[in-house]
This record gives C-alpha cells, structure tokens and sequence, in this order.
C-alpha cells in the first residue's frame, strides 16, 4: 500500500543526504510512518518474532562457524570443545540449536495466520510465495545444520534422506543414484558430503535474510491484511502508523517469545533434539528407530505414507509445493475465515490434520499409525486440492463489516465521527 512520505529532512546533513541517498527516507517511511490498520492481533506480531528468530540464528551461527571443523574425524570432537573449553560456548550452540525450533514453531504459527485469515488472496500472491520460498530455505538450512552434529541420528538421517533421490532411478535408470553420489561427493557419506553441507548451511541464511528483504517490500506494497479482510477505505480513521503503536506492540511480544526461548534454552536445551544425537556417528550401526527434528516430522510421515518409495518423495515434495497455488486454489469471496460457517471447520481439521503427522512421524510406520499416517496424508492434499475449491464455490459467507472502523467500535454510520472525536483526543 504506496503511501505518500512525510518525512522532513532537519539538519543540513540529513537534507544533503536525503537528495543523493535518502535511505533515511526510506527507513522512516517503511519502519516509522507505515500506515498500518489499528486492528492487527497478536497473531501479527510473529513477522517480529521471525526477524528476531533469523538474527539470533546468523549471529549465533558466525560464532559457531569460528570453532567448526567439517571434517568426519573431529566434527564432533569440535562441537564437545566448543561446549566445554570455549567461554560461553555451550550458551552459543545451545541458543542456536534452541533457536532454530524456535525459527520453525514461530513460521508454522505465521502460515496458519495467513490461511486463516486469506493473507494469500489478491494483491498478496507474490507475498505468500515469496514466504513459502523462505520456508522452503529454512528447511534446507534446518536439515544441513543437524547434518553438522555429526551424531548418530545426525548422520544416519542424511544417509536416508538423500539416498531418496535415488528413487529417480525408477524414472530414468542411473538419474538418482547420479544426483545422490553428487551430493555425497563420492559412494558414500564422507568429508566431502559434511564440506558441501557446512559450506551450504553458512551461506543460506543469507539467502534467507535477501528473500526476508523482498517479502517486506512486497508488504509494502500491497499493504497488511488485518483480521477482518476488509480493505482500508480511509488510512487516516482506520491505520496507525507502524511506530510508537506496532513497534511497542511487537516488542512487547518479542520479550514475550524471549522469554520462553530463554527458559528452553537454560533449562530444557536438549528437550526438543534427540539423545542418539550425543553419540559420534557411527556408520557400521544404525539406530533403531531414525527420527528427523520435530519440524520435519509432518513431511516425514507423508513420506513413509505412500508404499512406493518414488511415490513418497514426491508426496513429500508435494506437500510443499502445493502451498505455492494456495492462492489459486481458494475459490472464496470472503477473505478471512471468521466469516466462512462451513470452510472455518476445515481449516482446524486441517490444523488437527497437520499435529497428527507431525505425532505419527515420531511413530514406526507400522500397524495402526501406518493406516493413521496414511488418512491424514490423503486429507493434507484433499484439503488443498479439493476441498478449497469446492468450499469457495458453495458457501454463503456471513456478513461482514464494512469498514475496520466498524469492526472496532461496532457501529454503522456513527463509526467514522466516533473515531475522528478518539483520534482528537
């Protein structure tokens, strides 16, 4: 949502750099004066939380890059050092490992914001997909870093997980086993394979900080969604700019998630990683039972759903990939789900759909949870595919506001004086 800037150079040095780089214009226009509608929850507040997520992972990161070793031979004897004989090294490694669950609980709220309230819908498209593409980057970024504990589970899973491309193989003889001896560097999993994933996971986050950047400038543009989904009519009643109200807002909810972060961190560091993971990766012994981090474990048992193994990376692959049509895929009139009676109950299956993965991912596939796996894989898809298109074309919406004025103070024709005589006092 373009707005006209308000921003007046004071000094003679802001005004000489305003017309040659007016970078303060442009930070004050973006950070500072950004119109903003007065009636955002606190489900906004994790684009914040997120920012915060990314600077705590990269900083944390550079430090632990310092004291790394990619090498198979004392890669984890490094990360022992830096635990015990680095000062503060435990701190780091463990607010970087807490960090990126952290990363990941805080996305997965952000997407169910965006589904729930239709932040996806047009003008919005380019900004949903350029989120899914920052997802999609912090998964590849998740998966090399657990790669560099070097512990059992660390090692066992990149074996597994990689080996799957060579299911391409059933495709065109040779393809997958190619790709996989690519990525390994050689036959098996070796320095090689830990130099390209270390290399890799360093440079990602960067990548991520750029992709961050453009879905900020495409919110900008198009201006936020807020709860109701009715666009702003009169930026001067119904937004605020973004500061004092949204920083004071957001900083209250960073200190909020800190705290929480905080306390895994000092008391429960290891709750959410998996023990095998503290013994040295040992390529003669596999763990009984390979787990991934509990992110990923929704898409692992999508994977381990479909019988065919060719079948299950691409279902695993589609899961991701489906979410990039998602504005596309919902037929609907009514942006926000509040006002939609029938599609509002899909969207908690969907959210019980997406807990029950992430549960039976953490299960063996066998029995009970191989058919539960199974039925909640065959709706994850159903829900996307058919029953958003469907749903959109048959529901009656319930009335809604007609401006956010009205949504915040409740009143028809009366709203606008009652928020200009607020907006005086």
């Amino acid at each position: 949502m373009a707005h006209q800037s308000t921003y007046e150079p004071k000094t003679a040095f802001t005004r000489w750099m305003d017309s040659r780089l007016p970078v303060i214009r442009m930070a004050y226009d973006n950070l500072l004066d950004f119109p903003t509608p007065r009636n955002l929850n606190y489900m906004w507040t994790f684009g914040g939380i997120l920012a915060f997520c990314l600077f705590v992972q990269i900083v944390t990161g550079i430090v632990l890059a310092m004291h790394y070793a990619a090498d198979t031979s004392v890669a984890f004897d490094s990360i022992e050092h830096l635990m015990r004989n680095v000062n503060y090294g435990w701190l780091i490694r463990y607010t970087h490992a807490v960090g990126a669950s952290m990363f990941f609980f805080a996305v997965y709220l952000h997407i169910f914001r965006g589904l729930y309230y239709g932040s996806y819908k047009p003008p919005r498209e380019i900004l949903w997909i350029l989120g899914v593409l920052i997802f999609l980057a912090m998964m590849a970024t998740a998966f090399m870093g657990y790669s560099l504990v070097w512990g059992q589970m660390s090692f066992w899973a990149v074996t597994v997980i990689t080996n799957l491309f060579s299911s391409l193989d059933s495709v065109v003889s040779g393809l997958g086993t190619g790709i996989v001896q690519w990525i390994w560097g050689g036959f098996a999993v070796n320095d090689a394979t830990l130099n390209r994933l270390f290399s890799l996971h360093y440079l990602l986050p960067f990548v991520i900080a750029g992709l961050v950047g453009l879905h900020i400038w495409a919110l900008h543009v198009t201006g936020n969604n807020n709860p109701t989904g009715v666009p702003l009519r009169d930026p001067k009643t119904e937004a605020l700019p973004f500061h004092p109200y949204f920083t004071a807002k957001d900083g209250f909810a960073i200190a909020v998630f800190g705290l929480i972060f905080a306390y895994f961190v000092f008391y429960m560091p290891n709750y959410l990683g998996h023990a095998d993971n503290y013994v040295e990766a040992n390529p003669l012994q596999t763990p009984p039972h390979i787990v991934p981090e509990w992110y990923f474990l929704p898409f692992y048992a999508i994977l381990r759903a479909i019988p065919s193994k060719l079948g299950g990376v691409i279902a695993m692959f589609g899961a991701i990939v489906v979410l990039f049509f998602i504005p596309w895929l919902d037929t609907a009139r009514e942006r926000s789900t509040r006002y939609r009676p029938i599609y509002k109950y899909f969207f908690w299956l969907l959210v019980v759909t997406c807990l029950a993965l992430g549960y039976l991912g953490a299960k063996p596939p066998e029995g009970g949870y191989l058919v539960a796996g199974r039925i909640f894989t065959a709706y994850y898809f159903i829900h996307f595919l058919i029953v958003m298109p469907v749903i959109g074309i048959i529901e009656t919406p319930k009335s809604r506001p007609q401006s956010i004025a009205d949504s915040i103070l409740g009143g028809g024709n009366s709203s606008q004086p009652a928020v200009a005589a607020a907006e005086k006092r």
